[in-house]
């Protein structure tokens, strides 16, 4: 019998200890590519059975042309850089990662939040030239009984709620069209729309999936409801944001502080007007990362491989295949 071929699209490991202990088991080692142009892609990728994607995109026109594959296994959470739609009508499941990160994701929102409201960065820069008695320029104000803002409530945001529930906030309001509000209301929020949610949260933190509903989604419009001392955290996917309109938001004090983890280009291009801003904490898309999340995630990545070509479906799926 023919051995069945995995291939990985992508290499950000280096080592794939975890993938190949879990492939071990139909007698599938995996084969590492990295940097291919849409033809090499397309010429690697051909006679897989399974694919394993990280940032490599897949899009129609390379998943049209796949003649063997029956998986696509995203590393992560999104999945936005692969054809859903192309893979379903070839019969092939994506599959995705959606609870690997959860502590870390909402680890680095919590961080990036507290950075923004005591001025972190912010001191450590201007005390490094000298600086002092900060506080008169950038003042700081107490976390307790404040509203804290989630655009998304999956689990992701629900863990962040857990840990920020210590700082005794005030409120926590909730936008998210595709969850019920009585399943908000059990964890100890209060779903609103969107609008009431910029206009009343003192901090607002983004945990929406990207797609055609969510891209965009703050721009000018929304950044101008929000409260001249609020803050914005992303850690989710920086097309989300509208970065010109966030960064003229910070430049103007239409909004206090921002802590961004993810862009809409990444990296951060040098000449981003962000770089200039000393109102905003800037991080390199680690949200996701420690190294207990990374085992996790290529574990998982695997198991949905696994699944698929023992004749399963994955753990995770994104899709129903014809």
């Amino acid at each position: 019998m023919q051995t069945m071929k995995v291939v990985v699209t992508d290499d950000r490991y280096g080592s794939y200890e975890e993938e190949n202990a879990v492939l071990k088991e139909i007698g599938v080692t995996v084969e590492v590519h990295d940097q291919m142009d849409e033809e090499q892609t397309v010429r690697v990728l051909q006679q897989a059975d399974g694919i394993l994607v990280n940032l490599h995109p897949l899009p129609a026109a390379v998943i049209e042309k796949l003649e063997k594959c029956r998986v696509i296994s995203r590393y992560g959470v999104g999945y936005d850089n692969v054809s859903v739609d192309t893979a379903t009508s070839k019969g092939i499941w994506v599959a995705r990662v959606p609870d690997y990160c959860l502590e870390d994701v909402s680890d680095q929102a919590m961080a990036l939040l507290l950075g923004c409201v005591r001025k972190v960065a912010f001191k450590d820069r201007k005390i490094r030239e000298g600086g002092w008695n900060l506080h008169k320029v950038q003042p700081s104000y107490r976390i307790a009984g404040k509203t804290l803002g989630l655009i998304g409530y999956g689990a992701i945001a629900r863990t962040l709620h857990r840990k920020f529930s210590g700082f005794a906030p005030g409120r926590v309001l909730a936008f998210d069209p595709y969850l019920d509000s009585k399943k908000i209301a059990e964890n100890g929020a209060e779903s609103v729309n969107l609008r009431r949610l910029l206009e009343e949260a003192d901090y607002v933190s983004v945990h929406a999936p990207l797609n055609e509903e969510t891209r965009g989604l703050i721009g000018s419009r929304e950044l101008a409801l929000m409260k001249t001392t609020a803050i914005l955290v992303n850690t989710s996917r920086g097309p989300i944001l509208d970065e010109r309109a966030v960064a003229e938001a910070l430049a103007e004090g239409k909004i206090a502080a921002a802590g961004l983890d993810v862009f809409q280009t990444e990296p951060l291009p040098p000449d981003s007007p962000l770089l200039k801003l000393d109102n905003v904490i800037l991080s390199d898309h680690a949200g996701w990362y420690s190294e207990e999340s990374v085992a996790e995630l290529k574990t998982k990545a695997a198991q949905n491989v696994l699944a698929v070509l023992k004749g399963g479906k994955p753990v995770s799926p994104v899709n129903q295949p014809a």
